[in-house]
């Protein structure tokens, strides 16, 4: 086994890497995250595009540098919901693996939502009682019911905020009628997990890093909290959430970017990933709401950690 590995979450969105000692207890030892938006322009209609592809392949290069300065010689690359759902999706990520040589491996998402929950699982307690997670992505939203030692349901949804924008953020500030389309749009995808919150009944709604790190720095600016930002679990109540909702809601592009806490990556789909949590919050009696920083990349590396032990 090698002493250190990369590891890359090809998002929508965002492309991340991370690496760690895998000796001891999985060291992180340097992040790196790139808004590629390899979704944007073609996700709806299902093809990634030339621009896009260029953007990607860009984004692998200079994780390529920066792998290379860390002598890594063990890389797992993933790609998720734009990748997986393109037509040219394949074609993409041999082309990275040509042009870079990094191979990438197109995971479906009920993989992806193990790989979150198994690193929601390291940043923090979740105790015996049963949480819902959720990860927005750009391209899907993976939605998990588990405590800290079993998953009890999880389901991908190809409904994620790049999706969500193209189709209904229209005007800037968005309008009451997006909104409401918008609504109908998600109440029409999200049944399976309205059923599922019936049955399993959990207590706390977890955020998975992106859109919820986002909503937990502006609160944090808010409430002048000092933030640490490689701490695993980030401060965010109920409350909060929905006061920044409404603040987002009347806020043209510009007006946002200017809100304490926001990041250029986030500014254009906050809005209707924060229409989505809003959903949920209205649709099932949560008690509280925790903020995860680590998702599918720090859940690939614990998966890793803990096979690599069984295996010594």
């Amino acid at each position: 086994m090698t002493d250190r590995i990369a590891i890359i979450d090809m998002g929508t969105n965002t492309f991340h890497l991370l690496i760690a000692e895998v000796k001891g207890d999985g060291k992180i030892i340097r992040r790196e995250r790139n808004p590629v938006k390899i979704g944007k322009g073609g996700i709806n209609e299902g093809y990634i595009t030339q621009e896009g592809a260029e953007r990607a392949i860009a984004a692998m290069a200079q994780f390529r540098e920066v792998i290379d300065e860390y002598g890594v010689t063990e890389v797992h690359a993933f790609g998720t919901s734009a990748l997986r759902n393109a037509g040219n999706g394949q074609a993409v990520v041999e082309e990275i693996e040509r042009r870079t040589g990094i191979a990438c491996t197109i995971i479906d998402g009920v993989t992806e939502a193990q790989y979150i929950y198994e690193g929601v699982r390291w940043s923090m307690e979740m105790g015996s009682e049963k949480s819902l997670i959720v990860d927005i992505g750009g391209g899907s939203v993976e939605c998990i019911i588990a405590d800290n030692v079993n998953v009890y349901w999880k389901q991908s949804f190809e409904i994620g905020a790049q999706r969500l924008m193209e189709k209904f953020h229209k005007h800037d500030p968005i309008i009451a009628e997006e909104i409401t389309s918008l609504f109908s749009y998600i109440d029409k995808q999200l049944k399976p997990l309205i059923d599922a919150l019936q049955r399993h009944t959990p207590s706390t709604l977890i955020g998975a890093s992106g859109t919820f790190d986002t909503l937990s720095d502006i609160y944090c600016f808010e409430n002048e909290i000092e933030k640490d930002e490689y701490a695993p679990e980030t401060p965010l109540t109920l409350e909060a959430f929905d006061r920044i909702h409404h603040e987002l809601l009347s806020k043209n592009r510009a007006d946002r970017m200017a809100i304490p806490g926001m990041i250029e990556m986030r500014v254009d789909m906050i809005v209707v990933a924060s229409g989505l949590v809003k959903y949920l919050l209205d649709h099932y009696a949560f008690q509280n709401i925790r903020v995860s920083s680590y998702s599918l990349k720090e859940g690939v590396l614990a998966s890793h950690m803990r096979s690599s032990r069984s295996v010594a």
